[in-house]
């Protein structure tokens, strides 16, 4: 009782952390229409109400996966039948019954939503650089993001301005121009005069005027004392201002001056308070809370040393310019930012129930979170609309998601908020959701702004949930399966038969090879020509270059293609992916676990140790990789799959892991907090835990390995203090 006195205020029927308590009441209600009385007393209410229906639904889970268990094991040794499958699937309720058509009726959306097809930034919000980074990756610099990647062709670069590499740069944006804001007559690379005249574009080439082919694409200018400063253009809702400072080392014999192209990268950004951030407990998750609420605010501010150089970095303002007609222009200055809140499953000790145990954490996301949008609806900083956008993950078909609609109506009561104010974006990774897409859509049909594919975590809950149907095929090899085409097809056909173009994101998943420009450049544009309206993106500079493709191609005209296509098939969405014949050699086999051990231990020993969750982790070539607990889950989950069908043993696995804790060891020798694994396998709760998500990993609700990740960085916290 007296940990509980000394970290915990009895609130109504909750005890709540001392810290959690004091943020709620002296920083997330100041200047709110909402007292701390009315606050407490409401959020205990919803959850003791909600907690009922939250534990059911997580046995609904449970049941499902022990039905689904028990059929394969009835039915080994048997050739596959999905006819009998699907039928059992719907006698246990997994799958749903084909219901009416329908569309949505999610309004307030902002246009960055409906109208503005772009790239999407995903950003853990326990780093607020990071966060105000993202939130700032609206506008980005083509020049720097050209010249600093591998776009171009091999990086070699020191601290001097290189010309030629420059040279390079600069061409390469003359083509852009040419091929997407095309001269009626001559080539950019020829304009020799850029000027503004009454506020109409003025080029030429050899004194001889040239117009845009299409002159709507001019929008308006901006200036200083008379001086051009810049040009801004418009192509497929993107916006792209031509930067004129003659002065610039990047405009040297220039002769009309362009420095630079600053394009609009990232229309919008998913704050995220779940896959990519280690928060076990209340100071974590105020951190992140109060991260979020000086975004909401507008007041976040963070210091920080770069090269013996000091830094602030802040929101930045709007951007001004002047019309052809004379007029203002105002264009938002910050991406458009989405909360991302934590799935149904998790608990957290931030707040405990009158017999101690933990609240669920995703409904205490949601209240704070959504309490620190009072503050942007106020203002109108963020959404122009008055809209809250929360992304919601890791949700187990209809039932769950008219839960999660359930939950914000309950958000929208306490905050005085008008009805359907937060929107959500459903995730569509957990194989029940894909399989009844449309159902989750339909009980959410006056929230949703966005459906959104999790290869990753998909692929693990693919491999939880048909565990006992046979070993599955290399990691390597799903991407090309029958059920990934389906499923990612599937996404695309609901979302526009329910009325998703022009009024919602579909979304696709994540390029995670930060350091590989030129090969996302080759390979995302397939995520638009699939119908996705936008895709995400890394960093800032991986924003700015996919940027491009959402001008090579018009989202809504390959979204009306597509609509005419078959639609993805039930049954293929269904195929499991077996591997037939297993006959691989033991070094394959080998190699196969060695990729996936050292991919897993490198990023669970910056979880538990420093409690990072989402890093460039050097797989086992050294190539750097974008991992959160996604690519965790798929890897635990893989290798869990190969012990239980005999085609490796706990003991080999094992003997892998050690190696592989070497290997992780020595590519992290520079890192000042890394604590090594292989000093100690048995006193490094990192390198267990690890062992433990592969062989406990059958055992983990639905692949999950939150459970194990969080026990463990508690474990490890206190053991710290």
């Amino acid at each position: 009782m007296n940990k509980i006195q000394n970290k915990y205020l009895p609130v109504g029927k909750l005890f709540v952390s001392k810290v959690l308590y004091n943020f709620v009441n002296k920083e997330l209600l100041k200047k709110t229409k909402i007292k701390s009385k009315q606050f407490w007393y409401g959020l205990d209410k919803s959850l003791y109400y909600l907690r009922e229906k939250n534990e059911r639904l997580l046995q609904t889970r449970k049941d499902l996966q022990n039905s689904i268990d028990e059929w394969h094991l009835k039915n080994k040794g048997k050739k596959f039948n999905i006819k009998d499958y699907k039928k059992f699937l719907l006698k246990i309720g997994y799958l749903k019954k084909k219901c009416t058509n329908f569309k949505i009726q999610t309004k307030n959306v902002d246009d960055e939503i409906a109208k503005v097809p772009g790239p999407q930034l995903v950003v853990p919000i326990s780093n607020a650089r990071y966060a105000l980074n993202a939130a700032n990756a609206r506008w980005g610099s083509l020049y720097d993001a050209l010249y600093g990647t591998d776009a171009i062709g091999s990086i070699k670069l020191d601290n001097r301005y290189n010309p030629v590499r420059g040279g390079k740069v600069i061409r390469y944006c003359r083509d852009f121009l040419d091929e997407v804001f095309p001269l009626k007559n001559g080539s950019w690379k020829k304009v020799n005069t850029l000027k503004i005249n009454r506020n109409k574009l003025i080029l030429k080439i050899n004194d001889k005027n040239v117009k845009l082919k299409d002159t709507k694409q001019y929008k308006g200018y901006r200036s200083d004392k008379k001086k051009l400063k810049g040009v801004l253009l418009i192509n497929n809702n993107l916006h792209v201002e031509l930067i004129i400072n003659p002065y610039a080392f990047s405009a040297n014999n220039d002769p009309i001056g362009l420095s630079d192209l600053v394009i609009e990268s990232a229309v919008s950004t998913i704050v995220d308070h779940e896959d990519s951030v280690a928060a076990v407990d209340a100071e974590d998750k105020v951190l992140g809370y109060r991260n979020w609420l000086g975004l909401m605010k507008g007041d976040l501010k963070v210091k920080f040393e770069k090269l013996g150089k000091k830094y602030e970095r802040f929101l930045n303002s709007d951007r001004n310019y002047i019309s052809s007609n004379g007029k203002s222009i105002k264009l938002h200055g910050r991406a458009l930012l989405l909360n991302r809140n934590v799935g149904h499953l998790m608990k957290t000790p931030a707040i405990l129930f009158s017999d101690k145990s933990q609240i669920p954490e995703g409904i205490l996301d949601a209240f704070i979170t959504s309490a620190a949008c009072l503050h942007d609806l106020n203002k109108k900083r963020n959404s122009r609309t008055g809209s809250i956008y929360i992304v919601k993950p890791k949700m187990h078909g209809p039932e769950e998601t008219a839960f999660t609609n359930l939950i914000f109506s309950k958000v929208e009561e306490l905050l005085e908020l008008k009805k359907f104010t937060c929107k959500i974006g459903i995730m569509d990774e957990e194989r029940r959701t894909s399989t009844n897409l449309k159902e989750c859509i339909r009980t959410l049909k006056n929230r949703v702004f966005f459906i959104n594919t999790g290869f990753l975590d998909r692929t693990g809950d693919e491999m939880h949930t048909s565990m006992e149907a046979g070993p599955m095929i290399k990691k390597g090899e799903m991407k090309s399966s029958k059920w990934i085409t389906a499923y990612e097809n599937n996404n695309v056909d609901i979302g526009l038969k329910c009325g998703f173009s022009g009024k919602a994101q579909i979304g696709k998943g994540m390029w995670a090879m930060p350091d590989k420009m030129k090969e996302m450049m080759k390979d995302k544009i397939n995520h638009l020509k699939s119908g996705a309206n936008c895709a995400w993106v890394p960093s800032p500079t991986a924003a700015s270059l996919h940027s491009l493709h959402y001008h090579q191609i018009n989202i809504f005209e390959e979204q009306q293609k597509i609509k005419n296509r078959d639609q993805a098939k039930l049954d293929d969405l269904l195929n499991i992916p077996i591997a037939n014949n297993p006959n691989w050699s033991e070094k394959e086999i080998n190699s196969e676990i060695s990729n996936s051990a050292q991919t897993l231990l490198g990023y669970v020993v910056r979880w538990i140790d420093q409690g990072i969750g989402c890093s460039k982790v050097p797989d086992i070539n050294d190539v750097g990789l974008m991992e959160d607990r996604a690519t965790l889950r798929i890897s635990s989950q893989h290798i869990a799959n190969w012990i239980h069908h005999g085609i490796t043993s706990k003991k080999k696995v094992f003997e892998i892991m050690k190696e592989m804790a070497k290997v992780v060891d020595k590519q992290n020798r520079n890192d000042k907090r890394y604590i090594n694994m292989s000093d100690d396998y048995d006193r490094s709760r990192a390198f267990k835990t690890a062992c433990d998500l592969i062989f406990k990993g059958k055992e983990q609700p639905s692949g999950y390995t939150e459970p194990l990740l969080h026990f463990n960085r508690l474990k490890r916290k206190i053991n710290q203090n």
